[in-house]
């Protein structure tokens, strides 16, 4: 079954073809960083209506760069959820027009689960069972996999997502937007060590996350210097490595109860190097297999969305749920 998909949930207009053995067929994402800079971050509307204008050339270029048209797609899918509540109005009015035109499945996919599934894909795809760190601008959770089919959260952060921990310590630093690459690449010749701020969590009971209380001590921090920007790159990496290190801390800790001997990291912030190093690192010195999801499918994209349908059951037009197309569904 080849499917075509739809990613809408933020400020990425993203398209994608996989075939069904897991393939990739191609894949287009359209960024709107540019377009919401000014602001320092991303703004609903402003996206929504971005979306609207991408939609369909996003996916006219997948179509084009798979070598496909219409015809030759079998379910459309689109991610539900979570998101922006009209960004993701865009993709679902998107993907259902065309499989309402083309009589095809829809597919509706949770956007977690195609982070995890960005990691089924050929030409390596891991196989369950395994234990999940998801990592991304608005989510940070700790899941069991046992199966393509779904997940099972253990752990989440009680307050902040690692990802808007970074985008709110760049804008602390006066780093801009997007504030995850611009603080890491703000690292760069600073001393992780000039600061000492905490790791949250760290060898507490449980498995969950807190970034709340260290985004204030950097707050102190940037407060307590009499020049910030001749501090910026030690107060980057300070804070950075804090990150990290509550993030790695966690994670083992979860890798060492569960008994796990597979993880698997994913998200936009599983992009950061000194996350990717950190996580080499642990997993080594344990014996674990480390899975990183590939840089290119780290952030929002629609390649995701779609292997993550393979394993979602669709949803069918109920006006036409009787036509002779869905006899063998």
């Amino acid at each position: 079954m080849t499917i075509l998909a739809i990613e809408t949930s933020c400020d990425e207009t993203a398209a994608a073809i996989v075939d069904g053995t897991g393939r990739l067929r191609s894949s287009v994402v359209a960024s709107q960083a540019d377009l919401h800079a000014p602001y320092g971050g991303v703004v609903p509307e402003v996206a929504s209506r971005r979306h609207l204008e991408l939609a369909e050339p996003v996916v006219a270029a997948a179509l084009e760069r798979a070598g496909m048209g219409l015809d030759d797609i079998d379910a459309v899918a689109v991610t539900e959820g979570p998101g922006l509540i009209g960004a993701l109005l865009v993709g679902v009015a998107t993907a259902k027009a065309i499989a309402f035109a083309r009589r095809l499945p829809l597919i509706p996919v949770d956007h977690l689960h195609g982070h995890i599934a960005a990691l089924y894909l050929e030409p390596d795809p891991l196989r369950p069972p395994f234990l999940t760190l998801l990592v991304s601008g608005g989510h940070t959770l700790l899941a069991e996999v046992e199966d393509e089919r779904g997940y099972k959260v253990i752990g989440r952060s009680l307050d902040d997502a690692a990802g808007e921990a970074f985008d709110k310590g760049a804008r602390l630093l006066g780093l801009g937007y997007p504030g995850g690459p611009r603080l890491e690449r703000a690292t760069a010749g600073g001393d992780d060590t000039a600061y000492d701020l905490p790791a949250p969590m760290v060898g507490r009971e449980g498995h969950d996350f807190s970034f709340s209380g260290l985004k204030t001590a950097l707050r102190y921090a940037v407060d307590g210097e009499p020049s910030v920007r001749e501090r910026r790159n030690d107060l980057a990496a300070s804070y950075q490595r804090a990150i990290v290190r509550s993030l790695v801390g966690r994670t083992m800790e979860a890798v060492d109860s569960t008994g796990h001997t597979t993880l698997a990291v994913v998200g936009g912030v599983a992009a950061n190097s000194a996350l990717r190093a950190a996580f080499h690192e642990a997993c080594d010195a344990r014996g674990v297999t480390l899975a990183l999801a590939p840089m290119e499918l780290c952030s929002d994209n629609a390649a995701m969305i779609a292997s993550a349908a393979r394993f979602t059951d669709p949803v069918l037009f109920p006006d036409y749920l009787a036509r002779d197309a869905y006899a063998s569904l």
